[in-house]
């Protein structure tokens, strides 16, 4: 079923090219990551952009506090599911069964967000996936890098371009960013985290975070 006005968004699972994740080998310098390209199959793209929930200003938001469509949900379902979970662990040598997860979405960029970071907050493992019909800027592609000073310091660039994914362990040293770009940037994201504290913790910032962002909009 190869039409995405037909797609069965009740097996999103079959939205994910698991047998590409697998094959693709995990690099380690300077720490452990995968860059899959079309992860997400093309029939199944205009699916879930079409049900890419709505979202008027820049930022993370968490899934829960959006209404994505069904095909959008099923997707993110399937990224929270046991297959691909087993996929991640298979690749990164890692035990995630019963770590607790976050899965947010961003819309837009603001001009500080590419500045070099490293995720923490007790984060084990980030998954990006990108959602961009098409990239033409050199900002906004995501740099991988050597250190946390140089932004030209970089052993992977990333092009935001639909159904790209990467993964990457959060080590002391996973330090990334990208030149800075403002206005549309579609990119989702799925953290594992190393208890429940720290999910909880993650899930009320982002979630206030949230309401004080359409609180914002609806003033302006």
């Amino acid at each position: 079923m190869e039409a995405a006005s037909r797609v069965n968004v009740g097996s999103g699972v079959a939205m994910l090219d698991l047998d590409a994740l697998a094959a693709v080998p995990r690099s380690d310098e300077p720490f452990p990551f995968v860059i899959v390209p079309q992860f997400v199959r093309p029939w199944a793209l205009r699916a879930i952009a079409a049900d890419y929930p709505t979202i008027a200003r820049a930022g993370s938001f968490p899934l829960r506090e959006l209404s994505p469509g069904p095909a959008f949900r099923a997707f993110a379902e399937a990224l929270e599911g046991p297959k691909f979970r087993a996929a991640i662990e298979s690749k990164f040598a890692l035990d995630l069964e019963g770590r607790p997860t976050i899965f947010t979405v961003r819309a837009y960029a603001r001009a500080r967000d590419g500045r070099i970071h490293n995720d923490g907050r007790g984060k084990l493992l980030t998954v990006l996936i990108y959602m961009n019909e098409t990239w033409e800027p050199t900002e906004g592609r995501l740099r991988l890098l050597r250190s946390p000073t140089d932004l030209s310091d970089a052993v992977a660039e990333i092009p935001p371009v639909a159904g790209t994914l990467l993964a990457f362990r959060v080590t002391p040293n996973s330090w990334h960013g990208h030149a800075s770009i403002r206005g549309p940037r579609r990119v989702v994201q799925l953290n594992w985290f190393e208890s429940r504290v720290t999910g909880l913790r993650e899930h009320a910032l982002h979630s206030v975070s949230a309401r004080v962002k359409r609180a914002l909009s609806r003033f302006h």
